[in-house]
């Protein structure tokens, strides 16, 4: 099947250049592409899901996917989508995050054989002398065309403005393209529809300089059925990196996604078919559940492995009743379909000292303790507000004693809200908390 149907088909596509020549780009034999990844943090997020899930179908399609990172333009700052100036790193912070952002990678795409490339841009950059990419590269850009794109119009209409800096982030993503091309003979450029500027003027360079042909695709913002971003949390975004987002706290997420964002969740975010999915469009109440928890189960299988998507469904079985899953709903998905053998292992816990319990500790110093709130002012609302519960039981006011006459096999279950939840585990050196 022809990429372009691929990405269409699941809902990828917001604008492509050049359609049918792009069409018979894909159908002529391997193609090389790309997209870049920014390093400002030491992971990415489930908004990056969508670029990082269109190189894998570009791989399975037989295609030569690039993950660039971009350590050099890092340097420097996307001003694309952004109304202030971003924070500028040093090199060494940089280096650091390609290094963590260059391990998630791999969790997506073979790099085995040169059949994917990870590529950083600092290689080229850093070393590039600024006369020389003015003359051979900045002759080729209209400044009236620059500031024309959306990116560049956003902040030269913001309080702060546009640094100078950032004015030359296009042309650094241009060359980018440009090196690609020479270099790997890499023709396509994706990326989210903030990019769309940034990549016509990647082909344009390419077309003056070296009298080639590139080609353009963006994805478009992905978001809730509420209108939300996708991936944004009141708790914060949902990374990908266990240490920042935990495999059960990443389970959570998705199984609680709104009923209407279930099909188009499966389609952009696992590689479950199409004729499967478009199968639940009809399914209501325990069987549209189900298939939140087959959705759920599958990107987490993605990014934390076997291991750690059965822990988080288990758990979840565990907190939320045991659960049937139809074999007829979505027959691809490796999901454990018989509803045993839960676990509780991977719910986060703290341990306590038993002394500490028999002295009894204020429940809203406990919640805060366990990290489920704040601080001491967030645990006395969310216990004023009904939102507490300790093994089940609503916690009636904030400064309720916790003792060891709650432990419940040498444990307390503590949860906030409907969906987080906590242990308090006693500690068997009998250690303090």
């Amino acid at each position: 099947m022809n990429l372009l149907d691929v990405l269409e088909e699941r809902g990828f596509i917001e604008q492509k250049t050049h359609e049918e020549e792009l069409r018979e780009l894909f159908d002529s034999g391997s193609v090389t592409g790309y997209i870049g990844f920014d390093p400002t943090a030491s992971s990415l997020h489930i908004g990056s899901l969508v670029p990082i899930m269109s190189l894998a179908h570009m791989q399975r399609c037989g295609h030569r996917p690039i993950a660039l990172v971009g350590g050099g333009t890092g340097l420097v700052g996307d001003p694309s989508g952004k109304t202030e100036m971003r924070k500028i790193l040093t090199l060494e912070k940089v280096e650091e995050n390609v290094t963590a952002l260059k391990r998630q990678l791999s969790r997506f795409l073979d790099f085995d054989d040169g059949k994917a490339l990870m590529l950083n841009n600092a290689d080229w950059l850093v070393h590039l002398k600024y006369i020389s990419l003015l003359r051979d590269i900045g002759r080729h850009f209209s400044v009236n065309r620059m500031i024309k794109t959306e990116s560049c119009r956003m902040r030269l209409d913001s309080e702060e403005g546009l640094s100078f800096i950032e004015f030359n982030y296009m042309v650094l993503q241009a060359y980018d393209f440009l090196e690609l091309f020479s270099s790997h003979d890499c023709k396509l450029q994706m990326g989210g529809s903030d990019q769309w500027g940034n990549i016509i003027a990647g082909i344009d360079l390419i077309r003056k300089v070296k009298r080639g042909s590139g080609y353009g695709i963006t994805f478009p913002l992905i978001t809730t059925s509420s209108g939300e971003k996708m991936g944004k949390t009141a708790g914060g975004a949902v990374w990908l990196d266990a240490e920042r987002t935990s495999p059960y706290e990443y389970y959570q997420y998705w199984v609680n996604v709104d009923d209407k964002d279930v099909a188009k969740f499966l389609a952009l975010y696992t590689f479950l078919p199409m004729q499967e999915i478009r199968a639940i469009g009809t399914l209501k109440d325990a069987e549209l559940n189900a298939a939140k928890t087959i959705l759920a189960y599958e990107t987490t299988l993605l990014v934390h492995g076997h291991i750690e998507a059965q822990k988080a469904f288990q758990s979840s079985l565990t907190m939320f009743g045991s659960r049937q899953i139809p074999q007829q709903i979505l027959p691809s998905s490796k999901i454990p379909r018989d509803g045993g053998g839960v676990s509780e292992e991977s719910v986060p816990s703290t341990t306590i000292g038993l002394q500490a319990l028999r002295e009894g500790l204020p429940a809203f110093k406990l919640f805060q303790a366990a990290g489920l709130v704040s601080s001491g002012g967030a645990a006395r609302r969310l216990i004023e507000q009904g939102g507490a519960y300790i093994n089940g039981s609503r916690v009636v006011s904030f400064d309720q004693r916790i003792t060891d006459t709650d432990l419940k096999d040498n444990e307390i279950l503590l949860r906030s809200g409907k969906k987080r939840f906590h242990k308090i585990v006693l500690d068997n050196n009998d250690a303090d908390m």
